[in-house]
């Protein structure tokens, strides 16, 4: 941790950036869940789909910064490296086979549906430690997901959602 005149104490700070760094692998492996359905959804809803797993790859990418600066606001170190991501993501692998709309819809609502709980423990966390204003990130980011996985699902049939 670097220095900062930030009045957290040092070992708040430092149990926040561990939890904002884990949130920063999961927005950047969801972004790149969304971009791999982006360019590989075929199907007759094609056009509504692939700007729809756009706009989620845009939403994931604004939640790792908002996730990253916050770390780097504590005095920490924002790790976006892939092989970081690739190690510590806890998000299902996403299925290389996808192609049609409806395969994207369901891996994308489980990654957002994992990534969903895990924002909402790392919210009970931080309150639990006393950084409510990392608590209050989390928060956006938790509404964020919910309503892209309501947009999501709203595509499934729905026994799916």
């Amino acid at each position: 941790m670097r220095a900062t005149r930030n009045t957290l104490h040092e070992d708040i700070r430092g149990k926040s950036v561990m939890l904002l760094g884990t949130g920063l692998v999961h927005a950047l492996d969801l972004e790149r869940q969304a971009k791999q359905a982006h360019w590989n959804v075929r199907g007759p809803d094609f056009i509504a789909l692939h700007e729809l797993f756009d706009d989620l790859a845009e939403a994931a990418e604004d939640w790792g910064d908002l996730l990253a600066e916050r770390a780097v606001a504590l005095g920490g170190v924002a790790d976006g490296r892939v092989a970081i991501i690739a190690n510590r993501t806890t998000l299902p692998e996403y299925p290389i086979g996808a192609a049609l709309g409806p395969d994207h819809l369901r891996a994308l609502s489980i990654a957002l549906s994992t990534w969903g709980e895990l924002a909402r423990d790392a919210i009970d966390q931080a309150t639990a430690f006393g950084d409510a204003d990392t608590a209050d990130v989390f928060t956006e980011v938790s509404r964020g997901i919910d309503q892209k996985l309501w947009m999501i699902e709203a595509h499934l049939p729905e026994a799916e959602a």
